[in-house]
């Protein structure tokens, strides 16, 4: 199957023809017939599936063969800048040939860039990418009437109601025609998402795309470490290793400013990812990192979600996040597109029993790897047994001692294993 059998306006089709898009993925398959035939939808499909391209192409084919645009066509609602601006980005480029314009409106900028949306949102523009709180500045200004949009897009659903957004994305909807299509896309599904569709969308189709499993060409590994071994053990992975593009996830800003002071010693080009920095740093970081220019990013749970990247060799995670749902958003920025990649977890006691619910999670176990020598002993493993009584079952740990490796480079240099290609 390609894209041509969807029937789409030719301009669109030139779009996608000079962004090299040839086949569509599986939820562009499922998903793009049933907008096309107005259906509302939910969609459960995580980033790295296709998913922008499997609402945006029905609803700019929708707008390119509508004689009577509106003011603004399409709202999409995002849960941070990033992601806004990376479906702008998309949108600017499979429309090059079709005329549709679109903006990405979000907080956190200057005065000036305030202006700019405010004018758009004024004067019309057929989609618009925004976050819920900025928007609601410009609809509280008089700036945007959104008494016309036909398609509604709730993107990373669950992630905006994770940041609160739920009031929010409740007082935009109240300013919208009830006669509109409504389309919500989420990485996981819980009650509270299921929930809160229900108040928004009119007999919705449902599609399912393999949530909460990685992508089967990760290599995932983990080294049991004791956190005065994470750093050095994390220099020697990045520094060793055949990996050109690599991301580093902590989980605080105050461990990714530390970890990349550290990281800056060596040979890498690297740059921390964090709230403190301004907008427009945090654009242009993303920016090189994309084009190459920098080697490495250390950031928290915000570089998750909401950046397409393509060929990202390594993630590393440098310590076990809580939600088992984030450690498959993390792992899953490599390995994108057809790709192979790694993911490395450092695993303090501590955390060990974090790592068996993501084990639970995925339905397969991490590839636990010995420590290189050089560090010393690991921390004892903690081997789960399992005791029941009359009253419920508990999960007791003991502990086995851990084992040195006495060959530093091996676990790196290994042919079949080290390099991402």
């Amino acid at each position: 199957m390609d894209f041509n059998q969807f029937d789409f306006d030719n301009g669109l089709l030139d779009g996608l023809s000079s962004m090299g898009y040839k086949v569509p993925t599986p939820i562009q398959t499922q998903a793009i017939p049933l907008i096309a035939q107005h259906h509302d939808l939910i969609a459960c499909a995580q980033t790295g599936t296709g998913k922008t391209a499997s609402y945006l192409l029905p609803v700019m084919d929708a707008i390119c063969k509508n004689e009577h645009r509106p003011s603004i066509s399409a709202l999409i609602l995002a849960p941070t800048r990033e992601l806004a601006l990376q479906i702008d980005q998309q949108i600017q480029g499979i429309a090059y040939f079709t005329g549709i314009t679109s903006i990405a409106v979000y907080g956190g900028g200057d005065g000036i860039g305030y202006e700019q949306q405010r004018t758009s949102l004024r004067e019309g523009v057929d989609i618009v990418i925004a976050t819920p709180g900025r928007l609601i500045a410009h609809m509280a200004s008089g700036a945007v009437k959104l008494g016309e949009i036909k398609f509604l897009v709730l993107d990373e659903a669950d992630r905006m109601l994770d940041m609160g957004f739920k009031d929010d994305i409740l007082r935009i909807v109240r300013q919208l025609p009830e006669r509109r299509q409504t389309l919500l896309f989420s990485a996981t599904m819980p009650q509270k998402i299921r929930a809160f569709a229900k108040g928004l969308l009119k007999e919705p189709k449902q599609i399912n795309i393999a949530i909460s499993k990685p992508a089967e060409k990760i290599k995932q590994w983990c080294f049991r470490v004791f956190d005065e071994q994470k750093l050095a053990l994390l220099k020697h992975v990045v520094s060793e290793g055949d990996f050109a593009s690599i991301i580093v996830f902590c989980s605080t800003k105050e461990h990714v400013k530390s970890v990349d002071k550290e990281l800056r010693k060596t040979d890498l080009k690297v740059k921390a990812f964090h709230s403190d920095l301004q907008q427009d740093e945090r654009e242009d970081i993303l920016l090189d990192f994309k084009n190459r220019k920098l080697n490495l990013l250390v950031g928290t749970n915000v570089l998750a979600r909401g950046i397409d990247i393509e060929g990202i060799d390594l993630v590393v995670n440098y310590s076990v996040p809580a939600d088992p749902e984030d450690y498959i958003h993390r792992i899953g920025r490599t390995a994108r597109a057809e790709r192979t990649g790694t993911a490395i977890t450092f695993v303090n006691n501590r955390d060990y029993k974090r790592l068996l619910f993501i084990e639970r999670l995925m339905e397969q176990k991490v590839e636990e790897r010995p420590l290189p020598g050089f560090l010393g002993e690991a921390p004892p493993t903690i081997v789960p047994i399992e005791r029941k009584n009359k009253k419920k079952k508990r999960v007791h740990f003991k502990k086995r001692k851990g084992k040195s490796f006495n060959k530093s480079t091996e676990m790196i240099n290994n042919n079949e294993d080290s390099k991402a290609s």
